[in-house]
């Protein structure tokens, strides 16, 4: 079950985190797996570690906020089966602290990286079929402090997933999106050594904490749901999004 064998897969911030434990997992699992993120260093690890098992794996550098960028890349790529927007970025401020420029800078990544995907993919899935797989976040369903810019955009990433889902439904694209608690990842501890300086492990454990589990969830665990949702075991679903948060939507009151 859930083979990707045959597959080709574009996973957008592969190169840490979240988007490297999918990359690894659909490798593993048969897929031919690209992974687009600007931090060459990173990706040509992932790709590493990939290639070390046995895997199929590439990297290419890409700014998914440049659209003739992705453009070029997708098309170098050719056949696309399965799309996984990961890569995102955060922001820290309500609506009163949130810049012009800090607002712009998470449209750009956020919500037009996913978009600048979608658009250049989408052509390429029509005759064949494929499955999207976008990454929104609690967030973009909850109120949570101090995250204006960055709810905005994940609730920017369900709307596109819904209509993504339903406009492509006769091409045989299926397009869901996962909703991710706090996930312990290198970016969430560079977040708070730059955020909250000395208080790191006081911060962590209130993150931690704040998930009815008690713990922040783990790279790995969003992989294994984004597998199931790419694999052709889910060929029922389309235009959903999977909260998987510890409890924190439904357990938080």
């Amino acid at each position: 079950m859930f083979q990707l064998a045959s597959k080709t897969a574009i996973i957008t911030g592969g190169g840490s985190g979240i988007g490297k434990a999918i990359s690894t997992l659909f490798a593993r699992q048969g897929a031919m797996v690209f992974v687009l993120d600007l931090d060459e260093k990173g990706a040509a690890e992932t790709v590493r570690e990939i290639q070390a098992t046995g895997g199929k794996a590439a990297f290419k550098t890409c700014n998914v906020s440049d659209l003739t960028q992705v453009q070029e890349v997708v098309n170098s790529i050719g056949p696309v089966d399965i799309l996984v927007n990961n890569a995102g970025i955060a922001q820290v401020g309500n609506v009163e602290t949130t810049s012009p420029a800090d607002f712009d800078k998470i449209c750009a990544v956020n919500v037009k990286g996913v978009y600048h995907l979608l658009h250049a993919v989408i052509p390429v899935m029509k005759d064949r079929g494929g499955v999207i797989l976008n990454l929104s976040s609690v967030a973009a369903t909850v109120g949570i402090p101090d995250r204006f810019a960055y709810s905005m955009s994940k609730g920017a990433v369900v709307g596109m997933t819904l209509s993504v889902a339903k406009d492509y439904l006769a091409h045989r694209i299926r397009c869901n999106c996962i909703s991710p608690g706090r996930v312990h990842t290198p970016f969430v501890d560079g977040f708070i050594a730059s955020n909250y300086p000395g208080r790191e492990a006081e911060i962590f454990d209130k993150l931690s904490k704040t998930q009815p589990i008690g713990r922040m969830g783990e790279p790995g665990e969003i992989a294994f749901l984004a597998l199931y949702l790419c694999s052709d075991e889910a060929s029922f679903i389309t235009g959903c999004d999977y909260p998987i948060d510890g409890g924190f939507i439904r357990l938080n009151n």
